[in-house]
């Protein structure tokens, strides 16, 4: 009976990302989209006002869900997104960490 109030817990992709070169980050943001929808991502955050509080930051900030850790690996290691990267690692510099939720 317990078991049937546990469920797995999400999981998220956060990013944050200095864009240096807008055009192919927009191929960027264009081509991930199929990855997304493949592994059922919800994007949560995409850019707008912050404030960095405590270190360092950078001028965009993501924050995507996913139903549980194993669907945000797997979407960050499919070949849908490996294609997308590509034109990001060009057009900036970005540091993404995988998280898993409670």
């Amino acid at each position: 009976m317990i078991g049937e109030f546990l469920t797995m817990a999400k999981a998220y992709w956060i990013a944050h990302v200095t864009v240096t070169d807008m055009d192919e980050y927009q191929k960027y943001v264009a081509s991930a989209p199929p990855a997304f929808e493949k592994y059922g991502a919800k994007i949560l955050v995409r850019g707008g006002s912050y404030e960095v509080m405590e270190g360092s930051g950078r001028a965009r900030n993501v924050v995507i869900e996913f139903a549980s850790y194993e669907d945000a690996l797997a979407c960050y290691h499919s070949e849908e997104y490996q294609k997308a990267r590509m034109y990001r690692k060009d057009a900036g510099v970005a540091d993404i960490t995988i998280v898993e939720g409670i």
